[in-house]
C-alpha cells in the first residue's frame, strides 16, 4: 500500500482534504507516493501560523539561524544519493543528475548558515550636526513560495535557506508534479530546531494555494519560479493587493549559444549537446537556440549529430543513461506540438524528435535537432521547455550577436570561441543575466546571483549575498545623542 504523506503547519503534520499521485515518468505503473491536497483553508492556517511564529525568529539571534541551516545542510548532503534517487524517480533527470542537485541544495543551506553570521549594517554621521545614521536590514514577514517541478529541491532550497536565514517565516508551495522532493526537505527542516510555525508545507494546486497565498494580507512577499504567463499574474495580484506584496519572479528562457569559426569543435559540441538536452532540456537556462556562424556550420552540425546518435534515453534511475524522460503527458505532448511546428515553418528536422518505446512504459523522447531555421520562427522564440533545440546560421559575429540578443527573453547566454576579443566582447555586449564561455548555459555555482534580465526575470537576485535584496527590507534610523 502507498504510504500517505502530510502537509506541515505549524509545527504538526497534518491530513490535506485530497490526494496528490506522483507518478514515475520513467515508469508511468510506478507511484512513487500519495501526497496530502491543501485546499485554501489549511492554507490560512499556514499563513496564521507563519504570522504568529515570524516575531520571534525574526528577533533570534544569527548563532540560532545558522545552527538550524547548519543541521539541515548536514542531513542534506549525508542522504544525497538517497534524496537523488527519489528526485530522478519523481522528475526523470537522471540519477548523477538527481544527486548533483541534491548535493547543490546542501551547499545552498551550508552557504546561508554562514550568511547568517555575516549580515551587518551601517553607520555614518549625517550632514546634520550632532545626529548618527544607522542603516540595517530587518525580513520582510511571511514569504510565500512557489516554486517548480523542473528542479524540486534546489529551486526550494534557494528560496527557503535565504528566507529563514534572514529571519523571515515560511509558507511553501511546491509543485503538485514533484511533491516527493518538497516533502523529504520538509522533513529536514522540520527536525532542524526551528520554531513550530516558521517553516509551513502546503502541497495543492496554483488555483488554490497559490491563489490563496496570493490574495491573503498577511502574505508580505511572493517568491515565484515558473511561467512567463503566470509570472505576470503574480505580479498584477501583488501589485493590487492590500498591502502591496514585495514580488520577485524567476520566468522562461530562449537562450542562445553562439558558436564562431574559430570555435574548438569538440568543445562546441560537448557545451551545446549538455545545455540543450542534458536535463531531458527542461531548464529555463538550456540552449535552445544554437547560433552557428558559416564558416564552421556544416562540420559542427555533422559533430552535433554523431554526437547526439550517442546519447542513451532510457530510465533515469539506469547507469549510464544520459538523457531520461519528459516529466509527463502533458510536457511530451508540449514537446511534440512544436516539433510539428518547426517542420510546418520550414525548418529541417535534422535529427531526432521521435518517440522511444523502453523497457518500462515513460515518457521518452528522442532529443530533436532543426537546422536551416531562423530566428523568427515560433521554434526559435517561443520556450518548449523540452530536448528541442534549433541551428541558426549566422554569417559572422556581429551577426549572430545580434541575432542571440533578438528575444524577449534574457537569462543565459553563451559562447564557443578561442577569441579573447570576442569573448570579451560577448560578456559585455550579451543582453543578458549570466554569460558563458566555452561552457553550457545551464550551470550556476551556488554562491552567485541567478537571474536575467527583459521576460526572464523581475525583481532582486537569487542565490548568494544578493538574496538579501528580497528576503529582507532597509532601515534608516536616526539618534540625536542629546
Amino acid at each position: 500500500m502507498t504510504a500517505h504523506q502530510k502537509n506541515f503547519i505549524a509545527g504538526e503534520w497534518v491530513d490535506g482534504t485530497g490526494i496528490t499521485r506522483d507518478i514515475n515518468p520513467s515508469n508511468t505503473g510506478d507511484v512513487v507516493g500519495e501526497y496530502a491536497k491543501a485546499d485554501k483553508a489549511q492554507t490560512e492556517k499556514a499563513i496564521a501560523a507563519a504570522k504568529a511564529a515570524f516575531p520571534a525568529w525574526a528577533r533570534s539571534t544569527p548563532q540560532e539561524r545558522f545552527d538550524a541551516l547548519t543541521r539541515i545542510s548536514v542531513e542534506i548532503l549525508a542522504r544525497k544519493e538517497e534524496l537523488g534517487r527519489l528526485l530522478a524517480r519523481e522528475e526523470g533527470k537522471t540519477l548523477p543528475e538527481g544527486i548533483g542537485e541534491v548535493a547543490r541544495a546542501g551547499q545552498i543551506f551550508a552557504f546561508f548558515a554562514g550568511e547568517a553570521l555575516r549580515l551587518m549594517g551601517e553607520k555614518g554621521a549625517s550632514v546634520r550636526p550632532g545626529l548618527d545614521v544607522e542603516i540595517t536590514r530587518e525580513p520582510v514577514g511571511v514569504v510565500g513560495m512557489i516554486t517548480p517541478w523542473n528542479f524540486p529541491i534546489a529551486i526550494p532550497a534557494w528560496k527557503i535557506a535565504p528566507a529563514l536565514c534572514y529571519g523571515n517565516a515560511v509558507v511553501f508551495k511546491p509543485a503538485e508534479l514533484v511533491p516527493g522532493s518538497a516533502h523529504a526537505l520538509s522533513e529536514i527542516i522540520a527536525r532542524s530546531g526551528i520554531p513550530a510555525g516558521v517553516f509551513n508545507l502546503v502541497v495543492g494546486s496554483g488555483s488554490v494555494v497559490g491563489q490563496t497565498l496570493l490574495d491573503h494580507p498577511d502574505v508580505a512577499a511572493i517568491s515565484f519560479t515558473g511561467s512567463v504567463q503566470t509570472g505576470r499574474k503574480i505580479a498584477q495580484a501583488c501589485v493590487l493587493s492590500n498591502p502591496m506584496k514585495k514580488f520577485q519572479l524567476e520566468m522562461g528562457g530562449k537562450n542562445p549559444l553562439v558558436v564562431l569559426d574559430d570555435a574548438d569543435v569538440k568543445v562546441a559540441v560537448e557545451v551545446a549537446v549538455n545545455g540543450a538536452y542534458f536535463s531531458t532540456g527542461q531548464r529555463c537556462t538550456a540552449s535552445s537556440r544554437l547560433i552557428v556562424t558559416a564558416g564552421i556550420h556544416d562540420r559542427f552540425v555533422a559533430a552535433m549529430t554523431e554526437r547526439m546518435k550517442g546519447l542513451s534515453v532510457d530510465d533515469a534511475l539506469k547507469s549510464g543513461v544520459h538523457v531520461g524522460p519528459v516529466v509527463d503527458q502533458s510536457q511530451l505532448d508540449q514537446d511534440l506540438r512544436y516539433i510539428k511546428i518547426g517542420q510546418d515553418e520550414g525548418a529541417r528536422l535534422h535529427w531526432g524528435g521521435e518517440l522511444l518505446n523502453r523497457e518500462t512504459p515513460g515518457f521518452y523522447l528522442q532529443p530533436a535537432l532543426f537546422t536551416e531555421a531562423t530566428n523568427q520562427m515560433r521554434i526559435a522564440r517561443e520556450e518548449i521547455f523540452g530536448p528541442v533545440a534549433c541551428v541558426i546560421r549566422a554569417k559572422d559575429y556581429e551577426e549572430a550577436l545580434a541575432i542571440s540578443n533578438d528575444t524577449e527573453f534574457g537569462l543565459a547566454s553563451g559562447i564557443c570561441t578561442t577569441s579573447l576579443k570576442y569573448a570579451s566582447h560577448y560578456k559585455r555586449n550579451s543582453e543578458a543575466g549570466m554569460v558563458m564561455v566555452n561552457l553550457p548555459t545551464a550551470g550556476v555555482d551556488y554562491h552567485v546571483p541567478f537571474g536575467g534580465r527583459k521576460g526572464s526575470s523581475y525583481g532582486a537576485r537569487e542565490q548568494g549575498a544578493y538574496a538579501r535584496e528580497f528576503y529582507t527590507t532597509v532601515k534608516t534610523a536616526y539618534t540625536f545623542p542629546g
